[in-house]
């Protein structure tokens, strides 16, 4: 499959990123995707005073919502990272990395956040992504039944 998206990594006189690229770009179709958090699907916390719980939790959250949209993981193009603890940007990265190429990192930012909306959640990350024209059809398709 011939990608639509083009990673650079290190734009000339930037210092390279570990884990994401600087700059990615594309064509297709627009999708944001809400901060999610560590709530099964029943609105339950997952994984109380444990980041890599609760950032495993959030990437499937943020899968189920690319795929609402015909999208996967391949087409995420930004993500943003709040912690509520610096700390916890290791777990938050191995679970990112069960999840994506680590040839083709989107582009992304990390921020350290006072709290989030409930005092027991530790982890929230937003996505953006591009759907190509292929994928739009098989999501019209499927809003028309």
């Amino acid at each position: 499959m011939t990608s639509r998206l083009t990673h650079v990594q290190a734009p000339e006189g930037v210092a390279p990123g570990t884990g994401y690229s600087h700059v990615v770009w594309g064509t297709g179709r627009f999708v944001a995707i809400s901060g999610q958090c560590a709530f099964d699907a029943d609105g339950k916390v997952v994984g109380e005073a444990d980041p890599a719980a609760q950032a495993r939790q959030v990437f499937e959250n943020l899968r189920r919502c690319l795929a609402a949209a015909g999208a996967s993981f391949e087409d995420v193009v930004k993500l943003t990272y709040f912690v509520t603890d610096v700390a916890h940007l290791p777990a938050v990265r191995a679970a990112r990395d069960e999840v994506l190429d680590p040839e083709r990192m989107p582009a992304s930012s990390a921020v350290q956040v006072a709290a989030l909306f409930r005092p027991e959640l530790l982890v929230e990350i937003e996505a953006f992504a591009l759907i190509g024209e292929e994928s739009q059809r098989e999501v019209s398709q499927g809003e028309e039944n």
